[in-house]
């Protein structure tokens, strides 16, 4: 049986290519040839028997037992008996294919195969999805071309999923997606680079495409006139997110992750020591 065949074959094949299948599965067909009450169980039919003959009855399952069954009879219908010879013929047979099965390849392959197609699945927010794609297809398209010819499926929820035999490939195509979907969130820490100075204070580059602004009042504890007495272009500097606006504004601070300073102790008043006159001994 070409199906039963093609079972075998791919639980061979997915062991080869490294796919962690918890057992293989071995199938054999069986036929019936019945004249009255006088039957024959056919073990491992070919076309002639079982287009001559009265049944067809697939029988495919690990070690462990039966996966699937599937019978196609030309007859009014199988005694239990008739049933359960077949089956039990069926597991002779099967245990014979999977020890030839097993002496080709045991287990699993510890690696995948290089030629296997790889797949992996990362999530965005649906508002993102127009940024991934782009005007026109543009951006996704370049996203494909940068990552070797990649397959990329966008879900409306924002699920992403890409496809290739190749996992740095795809390993080109997430960062690239990730660089365009990535949001800063309270609380997060960033080495940011002083990018541009105003008066009211410095903007940031928390990463590419995002940019905070760090107010004069959260550079440091201490009164700041001027943002570019304490900072300058290019400053790499440790901020933390510490606001996002309705309109995706980014506010950080320095100030938060600078170490309080030590609250100054009152001076302590130096006790005026009065000098007071000797009492003069009376003369003996």
């Amino acid at each position: 049986s070409s199906s039963q065949a093609s079972i075998c074959a791919g639980s061979m094949a997915l062991m080869a290519a490294g796919v962690p299948i918890s057992s293989p599965v071995a199938g054999i067909a069986m036929g019936l040839v019945k004249k009255g009450d006088d039957y024959t169980i056919l073990t491992d039919i070919q076309g002639m028997e079982d287009h001559l003959g009265d049944m067809d009855f697939k029988v495919a399952g690990t070690k462990k037992g039966i996966c699937a069954l599937q019978m196609d009879i030309k007859i009014d219908g199988i005694t239990k008996e008739i049933l359960q010879e077949a089956l039990a013929q069926a597991k002779v047979g099967r245990a014979q294919i999977m020890e030839v099965m097993l002496g080709a390849i045991e287990k699993p392959r510890e690696e995948l195969s290089p030629y296997a197609p790889k797949i992996y699945q990362m999530r965005i927010e649906p508002d993102q999805i127009r940024d991934v794609i782009g005007t026109g297809g543009k951006t996704i398209n370049e996203i494909i071309e940068k990552a070797d010819d990649v397959k990329i499926d966008i879900e409306q929820d924002g699920r992403v999923i890409i496809y290739h035999h190749d996992m740095e490939s795809i390993m080109k195509a997430v960062k690239q997606i990730e660089k365009i979907t990535r949001r800063a969130h309270v609380g997060e820490i960033y080495d940011a680079k002083v990018v541009r100075l105003e008066k009211y204070g410095a903007f940031v580059e928390l990463f590419e495409g995002t940019d905070g602004l760090l107010h004069v009042s959260k550079i440091a504890h201490e009164r700041v006139n001027n943002p570019a007495d304490v900072l300058k272009i290019g400053d790499i500097v440790k901020v933390k997110v510490t606001d996002i606006d309705e309109k995706g504004r980014v506010n950080v601070s320095r100030k938060a992750l600078l170490p309080r300073p030590k609250k100054e102790q009152p001076a302590k008043k130096e006790e005026a020591e009065t000098a007071k006159p000797q009492e003069s001994q009376p003369n003996e």
